[in-house]
């Protein structure tokens, strides 16, 4: 159970605050509801506390594992990437996989799309979902840390900046 004012993370939304739990009746049914403030996008969304787990609602990943994501983001910048399949499958999978309440989840597909986008201009849909999953990465990451989450941003997309390119010589 989490209690008013505590941070949590929902889904494919990012960090959130629980801001209160309200009572209602739905159908002739109490039920009660989390409302659950997101921070990136200032939305409020009301969360059945008896229904919270299953939507993968949870606290915020503990440091020590952040600090590994954050290390494993510094790290490999240069790992190719599997494009075999076309970019709309990869695309849904992307997308799927952006929805999964474990922040590593989320941090691989980020990491996945830095690492096409170095070789590779990204496609409309493919920069939309580096940004979501950048936003829920950064986000959390800047909370749990206590770090900057523009310089965060800022770090990894120069980490995995496209090599510079070598200029043709006239000769």
């Amino acid at each position: 159970m989490f209690t008013p004012d505590e941070l949590v993370v929902y889904p494919a939304q990012g960090v959130g605050k629980i801001e209160r739990i309200d009572r209602q009746s739905v159908g002739g049914i109490a039920c009660e509801f989390y409302i659950v403030r997101i921070r990136a996008n200032n939305i409020t969304l009301m969360v059945p506390v008896n229904n919270a787990v299953n939507v993968g609602l949870r606290t915020l990943t503990p440091k020590n594992e952040a600090q590994r994501i954050l290390q494993s983001l510094r790290g490999d910048t240069d790992t190719p990437v599997y494009t075999g399949q076309n970019w709309n499958r990869r695309f849904r999978e992307y997308s799927e996989r952006l929805k999964s309440p474990e922040l590593a989840v989320v941090t691989e597909v980020l990491r996945e799309l830095l690492l096409i986008g170095r070789g590779k201009e990204l496609s409309f849909g493919e920069r939309r979902l580096q940004e979501q999953a950048m936003g829920l990465v950064t986000g959390e990451l800047a909370e749990v840390l206590k770090l900057s989450e523009a310089s965060l941003r800022g770090e990894l997309l120069e980490r995995y900046a496209p090599p510079p390119q070598a200029e043709a010589v006239n000769t």
